[in-house]
């Protein structure tokens, strides 16, 4: 679905109030990956590092400076309006309804702008209707909308010509509990059931980690991980902590390769490095086990420390 070969983004800033000066910025320094159709991947950076260049070089609306980009076999800056038909994407807060309109006559007007077939928007509108539980305001014009029912109006909007590849750049950004669990629900299906193509750029890594089964990681314009969340957290993850219930209290374990973080009753935190299976073997030599589980160190940790070196 998506191929990127050398892909580099280059800025010219003028800096100085009496003499200006120019600079290059590298924005995008020749990044390589590619992604295959039915994939649901994370984009993550830090703010500056490239995620959103990298979004508007693949939708089309930035020219690369270097390298190669198709998308749907497309070239994206060549074939900007055919390749519309066949994506959707939702950027943050920017808004793609009619203000002043209510929700549904901005659909629409959607319909109008990408040909829709009738047949199909009723049937696409219906669906969209019950699982992102739209009707409650519906007939609400956007201005008068809350965070969460706008961004799934913002959805919808996105998924009416029934693309198949959708960008979404922080698309749960200050939504409750209820209203994120909704929209990843929703992700989730339509990457199932319909097989959509979904890039997720976003600084929630809860997101990452509870849809996306591949992570790319870009800082300072330079792509430095592609790969699976497992292999991330098995690379970067260092300690991890083994919870061990015991009969009763007891003295913090004294075993090898590990460290007693923490006491509680009869339950004890491990920190440890290494194999949870080897460890799990010499604490129930030590002591009589009642229960366990291993802790996995936290996604957000992890990328912390990826930045840092």
């Amino acid at each position: 679905m998506i191929e990127v070969e050398n892909l580099s983004k280059r800025f010219v800033v003028r800096r100085g109030r009496f003499r200006r000066e120019r600079h290059v910025v590298d924005a995008v320094k020749e990044i390589s990956f590619g992604v295959e159709r039915g994939e649901l991947l994370g984009y993550l950076g830090p703010n500056g590092a490239g995620k959103s260049t990298t979004i508007k070089m693949l939708t089309g609306i930035l020219v690369p400076s270097g390298g190669r980009v198709s998308v749907g076999g497309l070239d994206p800056s060549r074939k900007r309006i055919e390749l519309a038909r066949r994506i959707g994407a939702m950027f943050g807060q920017r808004v793609q309804l009619w203000w002043d309109l209510p929700l549904l006559d901005s659909f629409q007007l959607l319909r109008h702008i990408y040909k829709v077939p009738p047949g199909r928007y009723r049937e696409s509108l219906a669906r969209f209707r019950e699982v992102l539980e739209l009707d409650a305001f519906i007939h609400t014009p956007v201005r008068q909308l809350s965070l969460g029912q706008r961004i799934r109006g913002e959805l919808t909007a996105a998924m009416l010509h029934g693309p198949e590849l959708l960008f979404l750049d922080e698309p749960t950004i200050g939504l409750d509990v209820v209203a994120k669990q909704r929209v990843r629900d929703f992700l989730v299906e339509i990457n199932r059931d319909d097989g959509v193509t979904v890039m997720l750029t976003t600084h929630d890594l809860g997101d990452i980690e509870r849809l996306c089964n591949r992570l790319l990681v870009i800082d300072h314009g330079s792509l430095i991980w592609d790969g699976g969340i497992p292999e991330l957290k098995e690379r970067y993850g260092g300690e991890r902590v083994l919870v061990v219930d015991l009969e009763g209290p007891s003295e913090p374990l004294q075993v090898d390769g590990a460290t007693v973080e923490r006491v509680e009753g009869p339950r004890q935190w491990l920190r440890f490095r290494g194999s949870a299976s080897e460890l799990t073997a010499r604490v129930a030599a030590a002591a009589r086990i009642v229960d366990l589980q291993v802790q996995e160190p936290d996604i957000e940790e992890i990328v912390r420390r990826i930045y840092m070196r």
